[in-house]
């Protein structure tokens, strides 16, 4: 499942990240990248041990905290720290799939990488090319939303970004480790979820709804892993 979040950070909060980011040090990208990625991977990023990463990362684990369609569809266990990258001059990211296990630097903490996310800072007005593009059973999506907003996708996913030829795409990219490891049962349950959300409105006291919420939660004590 490829999902679309919008509004994930307010514009002040985007303008803010820009600032900050804008007056940081960036190095060499390969800096996260995997011996497959390393061969395809040419973009700028921001230290992880950085104090603007680190902040600026708290930002949004506390906005996806609070976001509710986030969380239904990734139904999180663990978020990678959110890193940084930037883009352009020709910058890309050939085709390639991400690790499936990341460790959080400096710990022990381990991360299982289920979810793939790009939360996009810069405005698609405000650089050419950068497309995210994902391949999954449905085909190839191409992926430039408006900044403060994020596109969520299955790490499994071969995918890739286009050279940048104009300004300069930035963007906070991280990694989910879902409470339901399997896309296409926690893609059944975010539907579900979504029925659920939508009919409570105009129907709050139907005796469906106990039934389809009880159905919900057997399926996710059934496919849980914690």
């Amino acid at each position: 499942m490829l999902l679309h979040i919008p509004d994930v950070l307010t514009a002040q909060q985007v303008h803010d990240a820009r600032t900050l980011l804008d007056e940081s040090a960036w190095v060499d990208g390969n800096v996260t990248a995997g011996h497959q990625s390393a061969r395809a991977k040419r973009n700028m990023q921001i230290p992880e041990d950085h104090p603007v990463s680190q902040q600026l990362g708290e930002v949004i684990l506390r906005a996806l905290g609070v976001n509710p369609l986030f969380i239904s569809a990734a139904l999180p266990l663990k978020v990678f720290p959110p890193l940084f990258n930037r883009y352009e001059g020709g910058h890309s990211f050939g085709t390639h799939v991400d690790n499936a296990i990341r460790t959080v630097t400096g710990t022990p903490h381990k991360v299982r990488t289920d979810l793939s996310a790009t939360l996009f800072l810069a405005s698609p007005d405000e650089y050419d090319g950068g497309e995210l593009v994902v391949e999954d059973l449905y085909g190839v999506h191409n992926v430039k939303l408006p900044a403060g907003h994020m596109v969520l996708y299955p790490a499994s996913s071969l995918h890739h970004v286009r050279p940048v030829t104009r300004g300069a795409r930035v963007a906070s990219f991280f990694w989910i480790q879902s409470m339901v490891r399997d896309d296409g049962e926690r893609s059944l349950l975010f539907d579900l979820d979504s029925v659920i959300q939508g009919i409570t409105p105009d129907l709050p006291q139907h005796p469906a709804l106990v039934q389809l919420t009880g159905v919900y939660h057997n399926l996710l004590r059934r496919w849980a892993d914690l």
